[in-house]
């Protein structure tokens, strides 16, 4: 770290004055500065990568599946089995913060990625002990024929099995925002940033595939011991992908809490409520605008903000009252400090439109799944299909699809819009919100008419109906997730991308969240116009209807759509992020000065 401070020292006297830039270098695993021919790139990132995919395979192996190891292994009845999951997923995605948080705080991505993908490790471990041992469940009992009579898991059976689940839960969840950061920070140019997001959801979906059909097939036939233990193995060897590669990642240092700099700007606004904001921004302490160092960029690798008009009773934590004396930076903020508020404010009602789409994805991992069991499976007279298998159709699509996107319509989206991803990460969002409304509406039309054909017909559809929901699903998420997490990286600082990329992993939890509080208040409900308790308050679909419960969806989901163009048409750039702005000025800049960095040393 000597090296560090020798290197802004050398800095100091180019960026000096009011309008300075605190420049945060990165650094290579032994704390040194990085070099730019030696350190990242996708010669680092594809590490990353692979840790993504097998990391995804171990997790999406036993969350794509878990409702059928709770309801028929640990025996909780369907709608119980059915929270356990999306409060599993939720919880997930939910601590994905923390991770972000000590990352940029404290630890830094590489060392919160190496505590924590060992955490989930050992819950996947414990997972397939349980399973494995029968004196850690329940004893066998069919919850379809005989559910009244089986026993559901109760006391240590129950608490070994939630402490395994939740550590799984703690690892992923630090892990997930600290991959996807982790990832492109080895990238200094913007410009390849959208290509590196794609690749990582390529590497998302061939983990998912390979999850959803190898890995559910193990533990389909071999048992769901030996499917965690497959989980296992294959978060092991995602770890030791992301060691290999430490001695090329470029490392972001932690800058100390981030919530803090946050925190200063609330009470010192709140100080200085009484206090008129100038009418020239030059007055305002840390003013950016017209210093000569300023560098406009797209990329989020900027450390300092320009001012912007919204939200302007914050600007009133830059108000000098005190001349010539030092004021606290509990009354005192820049307007750095204070733009970036703003953005986290700003990106709240994007973040709150996408809660309605992961609540529409928690269905397809819990009752579409459910929906297949009741279904025929058979391919031919010999070969099943897993019903947790149909989810790796639309990953199959996926793979050929995400590389064509990147191949042919960014290209050519890119020469109509003149934006460097084709279309900006709040088009692309759009898109998918739009999208994922059909997939209800598919998802709906099928169950009304299995569930018709099983009453009235005593007729067993194939399961390959339920399809076309997934299909639609993935081609929505190939457009939402991807620009989720493109706009929230985007929109950092130095210092807090894994936080704000963990924002996108949020939207998950709540939208998981969500569907449990739906699935009890809708039963809750319309248990009085139906004799089973309500829409879903039976384990038998055949009397549920479920049907209704996904048009209900639908109408969310367009709502939700129409709130989503209303809150992206408000939303503007600060234009130190814009998409718009130059970003050859700041990638020389960067490029000079991990080059003075290393002859520095």
């Amino acid at each position: 770290m000597e090296d560090m401070e020798k290197i802004r020292r050398n800095l100091q006297g180019d960026l000096a004055g009011p309008g300075a830039l605190e420049v945060m270098v990165s650094v290579d695993w032994r704390g040194r500065a990085c070099k730019p021919n030696k350190h990242g790139g996708m010669s680092a990132a594809i590490f990353v990568l692979g840790l993504q995919a097998f990391e995804m395979m171990a997790i999406a192996a036993v969350g794509n599946n878990l409702i059928t190891y709770v309801f028929n292994e640990m025996h909780f009845p369907l709608s119980k089995s059915a929270n356990i999951v999306t409060n599993f997923i939720g919880t997930v995605f939910l601590l994905s913060l923390v991770g972000g948080f000590l990352s940029d705080s404290y630890l830094g991505s590489f060392s919160t990625m190496l505590i924590f993908g060992f955490v989930e490790l050992s819950g996947f471990i414990l997972l397939s002990v349980q399973a494995h041992l029968p004196k850690l469940r329940p004893p066998n009992c069919s919850m379809i024929s005989d559910g009244e009579h089986c026993q559901e898991a109760k006391g240590y059976k129950a608490l070994i099995f939630f402490v395994a689940l939740y550590l799984v839960a703690l690892g992923s969840g630090c892990l997930k925002p600290n991959i996807i950061s982790h990832g492109a920070d080895q990238f200094k140019q913007s410009k390849r940033l959208s290509t590196y997001f794609n690749a990582a959801y390529f590497a998302f979906c061939m983990g998912e595939l390979i999850a959803l059909t190898l890995l559910v097939w193990v533990q389909t036939h071999s048992g769901m011991d030996v499917g965690f233990g497959v989980s296992a193995a294959a978060m092991a060897v995602g770890m030791i992908s992301f060691i290999s590669g430490a001695p090329l990642y470029r490392n972001t240092p932690p800058r100390g809490s981030i919530l803090t700099p946050i925190a200063q700007v609330f009470v010192a606004a709140i100080t200085k409520r009484k206090q008129i904001c100038p009418s020239n921004i030059e007055m305002l302490h840390g003013s950016q605008n017209n210093a000569p160092n300023h560098l406009p960029s797209a990329s989020p690798n900027v450390t300092n903000l320009l001012h912007t008009e919204k939200f302007r009773f914050l600007d009133k934590a830059c108000i000098k009252i005190q001349d010539g004396r030092k004021e606290s930076p509990w009354k005192l903020c820049t307007i750095t400090q204070v733009e970036q508020v703003k953005i986290l404010i700003s990106v709240v009602p994007i973040f709150a439109c996408t809660i309605i789409f992961n609540t529409i994805l928690a269905q397809l991992q819990t009752f579409s799944v459910q929906q297949g069991t009741v279904m025929n499976t058979h391919i031919n007279k010999t070969l099943k299909i897993p019903p947790a298998s149909l989810q790796a159709i639309p990953y199959t699509m996926l793979i050929f699809l995400v590389p064509l996107y990147e191949t042919f319509f960014v290209p050519t989206a890119r020469k109509i819009t003149g934006t460097e991803s084709g279309i900006t990460p709040l088009q692309r969002i759009g898109v998918g919100l739009f999208t994922a409304t059909f997939s209800m509406v598919a998802a709906a039309l099928v169950e009304k008419k299995r569930r018709d054909c099983a009453l009235r017909g005593n007729q067993t559809m194939s399961i390959f109906w339920i399809a076309p929901q997934f299909l639609i699903f993935g081609l929505s998420e190939m457009f939402t997730a991807v620009g989720l997490v493109e706009f929230f990286y985007k929109q950092s600082l130095e210092g807090m991308q894994s936080f704000l990329t963990a924002m996108t992993y949020c939207s998950y939890s709540f939208g998981f969240y969500l569907s449990s509080i739906l699935v009890s208040l809708v039963n809750r409900i319309t248990s009085s116009s139906s004799q089973y308790g309500g829409w879903l308050g039976d384990n038998d679909l055949n009397k549920d209807r479920l049907d209704l419960f996904y048009w209900m969806l639908a109408g969310l989901s367009i709502i939700n759509f129409l709130n989503y163009l209303f809150w992206s048409s408000w939303y503007s750039y600060n234009p130190s992020l814009s998409p718009s702005s130059a970003s050859q000025d700041h990638e020389s800049h960067e490029e000079d000065i991990e080059g003075r960095s290393a002859t520095s040393k």
